[in-house]
């Protein structure tokens, strides 16, 4: 009897389990911006979304202004399942790949129906380079785009020439060379500074940026070139994410359809909330003349060009995929 009892123990056992509600798990995300920006106030709606479709039983703790790991280690972080999931700007990944930076090409999509019909064209390639990481691409959201700042009007990129132009990467270092301006490395922090002592006459970034560094007080003009909507992306452990019960992989999925939706139209709304700031603080908004949009569209020929010697055939696909959508 005391055998037979022994011998029935596990599986009384295992019923019990089964009889359990499963554990909640806890995924801890982390961000690269602080809780004011809204990529983060974005991810933290996909998280209570995420919470609410599975009952409590998937809970993402978002760990913002890069206070888990900071930028650079993030996407690493999340392929070595260090953290199961986690944003980052798409074309900092650029030195793995060419693809990854193909929302950073000057005047290549200079508006939001432009950004998406490239990001369609794209998406599938980049979601290919993350699986082969085991990355699983969950959604992406644009910046504002990219617009130029300077204290007087421009009308052809012969007003910038010899100009000494704010660089902060590669890209807007080639930028200002092709516009006949002269490159400065300043980082987002020395904006004001850099223009108040004169190592810099000249920017291109986002209405947040401006905003956020107050350009009213050393630049009176806002040229609205929109010459590029930069992304950032939200990733996964493609085996943490399988690991998980079948409904929760779908509500994350769905979850996430709702946050790259909204994302969309948050990051509209910013360009048009921000703009106005820079209006009513004096700026003077205006779009490009028809000949310096003729010469930026030249410009962003040239870049892509360069972009597809490095990008091959894939590039190529892309470019093609995007041209015939428009």
């Amino acid at each position: 009897m005391t055998i037979s009892l022994f011998r029935s123990l596990p599986g009384a056992l295992a019923a019990a389990a089964l009889a359990l509600p499963a554990a909640a798990a806890n995924w801890d995300m982390p961000t690269p911006y602080g809780d004011s920006v809204f990529h983060t106030q974005n991810i933290q709606q996909f998280a209570e979304d995420v919470a609410a479709a599975t009952d409590g039983g998937l809970e993402i703790t978002v760990h913002s202004a890069g206070s888990l790991y900071a930028h650079p280690e993030i996407k690493d972080s999340v392929r070595r399942g260090l953290a199961p999931i986690g944003e980052v700007l798409m074309s900092r990944l650029a030195n793995e790949d060419p693809i990854f930076a193909v929302d950073s090409i000057p005047f290549l999509a200079s508006s939001y129906d432009e950004g998406r019909a490239l990001w369609e064209a794209s998406r599938p390639l980049v979601e290919e380079k993350l699986a082969a990481q085991g990355l699983t691409l969950l959604f992406a959201v644009p910046w504002p785009g990219q617009s130029i700042y300077t204290q007087d009007p421009i009308d052809s990129t012969e007003d910038l020439e010899g100009a000494s132009f704010r660089a902060y990467n590669a890209a807007t270092e080639r930028l200002a060379q092709l516009m006949g301006a002269v490159p400065t490395q300043i980082e987002t922090g020395d904006i004001p500074t850099a223009f108040a002592t004169g190592r810099v006459a000249a920017m291109i970034t986002s209405p947040s940026t401006g905003v956020s560094s107050q350009a009213w007080d050393f630049t009176s003009h806002y040229t609205d070139t929109q010459a590029w909507l930069p992304k950032n992306m939200v990733i996964v452990n493609t085996g943490m994410f399988e690991s998980l019960p079948e409904a929760q992989q779908e509500a994350i999925l769905s979850a996430a359809g709702e946050a790259e939706t909204r994302g969309w139209d948050m990051s509209a709304k910013e360009t048009a909330e921000k703009m106005a700031t820079l209006e009513e603080n004096g700026m003077t908004i205006s779009d490009p003349s028809e000949t310096l949009s003729g010469q930026l569209a030249e410009i962003g020929e040239t870049m892509t060009q360069e972009w597809l010697e490095e990008a091959g055939d894939e590039g190529q696909q892309v470019i093609e995929a995007y041209q015939s959508s428009m």
